[in-house]
């Protein structure tokens, strides 16, 4: 008999946006990988925001590209734009360890980067993607164990309060994210809270 092919069903982010922050991580277990920002672009081009996503790079064509322009990517005064595909969209809730937010608990959104359609270099195309029918950025696509284990990790135990705020340009994807996890707005505190935690 057959071995039954495993199926799985992709949500994808499609846009535009600069590359920051490339870098190698060595977590404690598994193997090292690179991983990327992207601060995404979206709204009215008179009026444009920005959404950044933590991103760990699953391509071997991303992986290349990232690391041929890795100097110019952590370079403040460059600018690196990208078209890119994310997949397996989930928010992590983190503490602030300085500044005036200290002690408090934020939301940062994390994502895997399939592919990147195009690069440029302060304005200048050094990257198109020519096969779009290529399949490595697909394979890639599968949930992956060690990003699900994160997302039970920071799911097990999830903070009492989150303070938002309105300033940062992914304010609303991460109020979602709250409402989904049964999180409440406390208006006297301006703090979301876990229904029990409230009580």
């Amino acid at each position: 008999m057959s071995q039954e092919t495993q199926k799985y069903f992709n949500l994808h982010i499609d846009g535009i946006g600069y590359l920051e922050r490339a870098r190698e991580v060595t977590p404690k277990r598994g193997q090292p990988f690179m991983a990327v920002s992207v601060n995404a672009l979206h709204g009215a081009a008179d009026a444009v925001q920005r959404t950044r996503f933590d991103c760990r790079i699953v391509s071997k064509e991303a992986e290349r590209l990232v690391r041929e322009h890795m100097e110019a990517v952590n370079d403040r005064d460059t600018k690196v734009l990208v078209g890119f595909r994310l997949g397996d969209l989930y928010a992590e809730t983190f503490t602030y360890e300085k500044g005036e937010r200290a002690g408090e608990t934020g939301v940062s959104l994390k994502a895997r980067l399939l592919r990147i359609e195009w690069l440029k270099i302060d304005g200048e195309t050094v990257h198109r993607r020519q096969d779009e029918a290529a399949t490595d950025c697909e394979a890639s696509a599968q949930p992956e164990e060690t990003a699900s284990t994160e997302r039970k990790t920071s799911e097990a135990e999830p903070p009492a309060e989150v303070r938002l705020d309105k300033s940062d340009p992914a304010f609303e994807a991460k109020k979602a994210w709250l409402k989904k996890h049964g999180y409440r707005f406390d208006g006297r505190e301006k703090v979301w809270r876990l229904p029990q935690a409230a009580a």
